[in-house]
């Protein structure tokens, strides 16, 4: 509130507030702490429980049920007790001086500091909470009679001496005074707590020289000035309705003057929140770091079984099961993983149905063998606790459980032992293509979301196939990340009896994210190889998906080509200018050749997109067509499907 701000005076006098950082000054000016420490929580804690027992008018969230229960806990307690004996006596004090100087006139700014001056030698914090008990006793002692005097003779005798019937009548009519009152106490009691809170930060995970609490510290005084400035003005409205009757509630402009008061407190409140979220942050962050360090202590030590390392994790009391066992559903003790391999996953509250899914079969499918976040991360410990392997995630989606132990070491082996072959594609997806497989047939993978496309290709390769006289097969495995219109194109591909595809969009989901696996894999174990042929053409499949379809052309298990949908569907409508090759060099062999030309010309674009949550991104990547350093970007993309609902399928 500046200078030229005016405001209602308590006995209706009008002046002019002095600046709030002279006025301030005034008041720290009376700041001199003895070192006395006042347990304010459980005192305003108090007084929040008697200022909603005072009227059923006031915000029942005053006071939580989490509050009470501390309130009964404390209240028990011998040391809270001798406290409360010990404050008495200043706690009258104050409610004193409060009616004494509204009885007098005295303006609201000499009444607060009046107080201040009792309470030199307390924090800000006590100061604030003693005010507010102070409040509280002649608050409460006025709504305690309102709500007992009927039905108590003691209570009606009193009530009669404090106008409280002739009040009650007129009840209708001062409705707008009690509910900014109300108001008004609401947030002085926010108020309160938050700054009660600033003082229970801990003092190891923060200090003033963050710029927050800092902040914070030279506002509090304002904070808790104003607030005990509110007070004044409240038991000003009790004293002078109880003193004078509920004619002094007549004019409008005590309500204004509350309602100003509780604007200005509004704005304090929301500037200390937000620096209060500030100190949080800091201090989870503070926090994080020290958990961290003790668990990587934890990881460096040499354990005899890993029941140490997963305490810490997963922390739990010796009297509670903190696991749910899978198949029986029941709580079991960390025992049950004693000196057993132990595979963590850790992901967010949006893990996708697809990937539980999967990772369920995995898991009971190791089981029957008697074998051994966004993205989640899937991270093993050997029976002693080790650390294994940061994220064994993407060899699982690849490998399932011929990755056991699920080692770093196991997944270089796997990679070496790995060759560009249809197999490493599918992986089993349909037993259909290990049959085609098995049979030496030609079989065409293809996959994109142009059902136009779709069509020109499936009729050309068959047209291509039968001019040739070959067997040939082709199978459908959608396009990545795009749920519901694939749905619909499978639909089509039925209806126009186009060919085999993957019926359960589980299973697509789990072929994507095996290919985009076999790159992230790579990218972890810092052995992208740009020279690696293998990975070039798992790039490949990656970047037409995401620029629009691919094709994947194999002869048995060994694959000739992998094309884009434009340059791949070029090559079988032109199958007239290369047929001739076909007795000569093989139907796949003469396919791959003329593709070989048409590729050179168009250099089809490529590009991948990397999520930030899969931990190390690749600086530099080549382009697995024309082997040129990519530029880096970073890309936002929508989480939902991409649905059209004009397509035409």
């Amino acid at each position: 509130m500046r200078a030229q701000q005016l405001i209602k005076s308590d006995r209706g006098g009008m002046i002019t507030m002095s600046d709030d950082n002279v006025m301030i000054k005034q008041i720290v000016g009376t700041h001199a702490p003895d070192g006395r420490e006042v347990d304010a929580k459980p005192l305003l804690h108090l007084v929040e429980d008697i200022l909603k027992s005072a009227t059923l008018q006031i915000d029942t969230s005053l006071m939580t049920s989490q509050a009470h229960a501390e309130l009964e806990d404390k209240t028990h307690q011998i040391n809270f007790v001798s406290m409360i004996d010990a404050l008495t006596y200043t706690i009258d004090r104050i409610s004193c001086e409060i009616a004494y100087k509204a009885l007098s006139g005295t303006d609201a700014h000499a009444t607060t500091l009046s107080i201040f001056n009792m309470l030199t030698s307390y924090s800000w914090d006590a100061k604030l909470v003693l005010t507010l008990a102070a409040f509280a006793l002649n608050y409460g002692e006025f709504w305690l009679l309102a709500q007992i005097y009927s039905s108590n003779q003691l209570a009606k005798s009193m009530a009669i001496l404090r106008q409280l019937p002739n009040i009650m009548e007129h009840s209708g009519t001062l409705k707008p005074r009690f509910q900014a009152i109300n108001n008004l106490i609401k947030i002085m009691m926010d108020v309160a707590r938050c700054v009660v809170e600033f003082k229970d930060l801990p003092s190891s995970y923060i200090s003033n020289e963050v710029p927050a609490l800092s902040t914070a510290m030279t506002h509090i005084p304002t904070a808790v000035y104003w607030t005990m400035r509110s007070v004044v003005a409240c038991a000003v409205q009790i004293t002078s309705l109880t003193t004078m009757g509920h004619e002094f509630f007549v004019s409008t402009t005590e309500v204004w003057e509350l309602s100003t008061l509780a604007h200005k407190l509004n704005n304090i409140l929301e500037h200390l929140r937000k620096q209060l979220a500030t100190c949080y942050h800091h201090i989870d962050e503070k926090r994080n770091v020290e958990t961290f360090q003790m668990l990587k202590n934890l990881f460096e030590m040499i354990h005899i079984d890993n029941m140490k390392v997963l305490r810490a994790l997963i922390y739990a009391k010796d009297d509670i099961q903190p696991l749910i066992e899978g198949s029986s559903k029941k709580r079991v003790h960390l025992d049950v993983l004693r000196r057993k391999n132990v595979l963590l996953l850790i992901s967010g509250l949006d893990i996708l149905n697809e990937e539980l899914s999967i990772i369920e079969k995995i898991y009971k499918e190791s089981r029957k063998d008697g074998a051994r976040q966004n993205k989640p991360i899937l991270v093993v410990l050997d029976p002693q606790g080790k650390l294994v392997c940061p994220n064994a995630i993407y060899m699982m989606w690849i490998w399932g459980n011929n990755a056991f132990p699920f080692t770093i070491l196991r997944e270089e082996s796997l990679w070496r032992e790995e060759t560009w072959r249809l197999e490493l594609l599918v992986n089993g997806i349909d037993p259909v293509i290990l049959n085609w497989i098995k049979e030496g047939k030609y079989i065409f993978l293809y996959g994109g979301d142009d059902i136009e496309w779709v069509r020109k290709f499936t009729n050309n390769a068959r047209a291509v196939a039968q001019a040739a006289r070959v067997p040939l097969e082709m199978f459908y495995v959608g396009k990545n990340n795009k749920t519901e219109k694939i749905r619909r194109l499978m639909m089509t591909i039925t209806v126009n009896n186009l060919g085999y595809f993957l019926e359960d969009v589980t299973t697509i989901w789990f072929f994507w994210t095996r290919i985009e696996s076999m790159l992230y894999s790579k990218i972890q174990l810092g052995k992208l190889d740009d020279h690696d042929p293998m990975m070039q053409e798992i790039k490949k499949v990656l970047s037409y998906d995401r620029e629009g379809g691919w094709a994947v052309l194999s002869n048995g298990s060994n694959i000739v080509v992998n094309g884009h949908s434009t340059t791949i569907l070029q090559a079988l409508v032109e199958y007239e200018l290369w047929k001739d090759q076909v007795p000569v060099k093989g139907f796949d062999l003469a396919l791959e050749e003329h593709h070989k030309k048409i590729h050179g010309i168009s250099h089809p674009c490529c590009r991948f997109d990397f999520p930030v949550t899969m931990g190390r991104i690749h600086e530099t990547m080549k382009c697995p067509e024309c082997n040129h350093s990519m530029e880096k970007f970073s890309t936002f993309l929508c989480c939902h499907d991409e649905v059209n609902p004009d397509m035409p399928f």
